[in-house]
């Protein structure tokens, strides 16, 4: 929790109150924070929400991510607060007014950080609960007073069963990445919350896409709402490339790697479906020689926190991540985001992309697509409107030492006891083709060997699997009686 100094009465210069965003009718306390944050103009949505929030109408607003829905209506909501804020230090003088709900924790500690960005010369209290950390000091900080609550709904419900938070008089309800809660079951939560909540509110819903669920959703919780859609439903980002390398399965991780090094990539989102498959893949990539950590539900708060720090701050180079950092999630100036497996929903395509492309910088989608993902494929080039390019690795080579995440066969002689008897002499590295062929069949280099013989002799290590009678004391199915 939060609590903002009163820097009301702190000058404002001539440049924040001479900024397009004066245009919007903003305070000059937020015009400030703004300028100190380098922001000269203001995004579509901005344009649109802002004035319609501080009219005090409900919205739907929809926009592409990387856009500022965040400060859309982050900016409206605290100078809606300003006539109220006070520097009391009684609870009761600082009533919980606005509640923010999210999808994940990592987005509610985004959007509680971007409200004490720029809310920071408005004496106003915020704080942000969410699940998988110690729920006391989350108790002690909503018991000294917070106008301003950031929450995922889980936890919410949990101070709600306590009694530690008193949502009588909230004002304001955002719900963001509303379509993300529906994906993720909270439609339940969110309506057991609702029904709490005072009847005259004004209620905002904020996302990257509207699908028709939510819509229906609307109808029941918004009066009269201005909706602002300012791209096209399940647009993608306009300043990202795309890319598709079409390659098995099983070569999936040693082109991974070899992008990583041949194009000196220095911070890489790599998607993967399970989160079994993030924490495996991880590993293998940290043992292919390049910094990885993992994100995703099944880490503590604490390691997601750290893991996302360490990403952003370019401590690890790959991030490997589940779906829970496909929305919401900001990291500023990330240049690529690899599809390592493809989402089974299209739309997913899309949020996961959007974590590049964002603030009006360019950046990069590659996709590892196997033949068993064609068909998903297929589903994002019908929703995208257009068939993705597909990349050849120039370089990549199909001998499995040259994909550095295993040992070579060079190494292997290295490291193996020298053996007695006299070995069948192995193939010439040039025979070896110099790049992969992804659209032939694998087939292993030829090789000399010793012709078999017909009934070769198990060794000590050849670990036969005898039926239980022959245990038992029983007849042995390769001996004559």
């Amino acid at each position: 929790m939060t609590t903002h100094r009163d820097l009301s009465d702190a000058p404002v210069t001539a440049a924040a109150t001479a900024s397009p965003f004066a245009a919007l009718g903003l305070i000059p306390e937020l015009l400030r924070a703004i300028a100190e944050q380098g922001y000269e103009q203001p995004t579509p949505i901005q344009v649109q929400a802002i004035p319609a929030i501080l009219q005090r109408r409900d919205m739907m607003g929809a926009a592409q991510t990387g856009t500022g829905k965040t400060a859309g209506f982050t900016l409206p909501l605290l100078q809606l607060l300003a006539p109220q804020a006070n520097t009391s230090i009684s609870p009761a003088r600082h009533p919980l007014r606005v509640l923010i709900l999210t999808p994940t924790r990592e987005l509610a500690a985004q959007v509680e950080e971007s409200v004490r960005t720029y809310g920071k010369y408005l004496p106003l209290r915020t704080a942000v609960v969410f699940g998988g950390v110690d729920i006391d000091p989350q108790i002690k900080a909503l018991h000294a007073g917070v106008e301003i609550l950031v929450a995922t709904p889980g936890r919410l419900l949990d101070h709600l069963h306590q009694k530690t938070v008193n949502l009588s008089r909230v004002e304001f309800l955002v719900l963001d990445e509303a379509d993300r809660m529906l994906d993720m079951g909270f439609i339940p939560d969110i309506k057991r919350i609702l029904a709490v909540l005072p009847p005259r509110r004004q209620n905002l819903l904020f996302s990257a896409t509207f699908p028709d669920e939510v819509r229906k959703l609307s109808k029941g919780l918004l009066h009269s709402p201005v909706t602002i859609e300012v791209a096209p439903r399940n647009a993608p980002p306009d300043l990202v490339s795309h890319q598709v390398y079409l390659v098995p399965a099983t070569r999936k991780r040693a082109l991974l790697a070899h992008l990583i090094r041949s194009r000196d990539m220095r911070q890489v989102l790599v998607f993967v479906r399970m989160k079994r498959d993030a924490n495996l893949l991880a590993r293998q990539i940290q043992q292919d020689g390049i910094a990885t950590t993992a994100i995703h539900s099944d880490r503590t708060q604490a390691e997601r926190t750290q893991a996302l720090e360490e990403f952003k701050q370019g401590k690890v180079t790959a991030l490997v991540a589940t779906d829970v950092a496909a929305r919401g999630l900001d990291i500023e100036e990330l240049p690529f985001v690899v599809n390592y497996e493809l989402p089974h929903t299209a739309e997913d395509y899309v949020h996961r992309i959007g974590r590049t492309g964002r603030a009006g910088l360019a950046g990069e989608a590659i996709s590892l697509v196997s033949s068993d993902e064609l068909k998903f494929l297929e589903d994002i080039e019908r929703l995208l409107k257009r068939k993705l390019p597909r990349a050849a690795a120039t370089g990549f080579e199909r001998d499995s030492g040259a994909a550095r995440g295993q040992p070579s066969r060079k190494h292997h002689e290295r490291t193996r006891p020298q053996a007695t008897e006299q070995r069948a002499p192995r193939p010439s590295p040039s025979t070896s083709p110099a790049t992969f062929d992804f659209s032939k069949p694998y087939q292993p280099s030829p090789t000399t060997s010793a012709p078999a013989t017909r009934n070769p002799v198990p060794s000590h290590r050849d670990h036969r699997h005898r039926p239980t009678a022959a245990l038992l004391g029983g007849k042995h199915p390769h001996k004559k009686s």
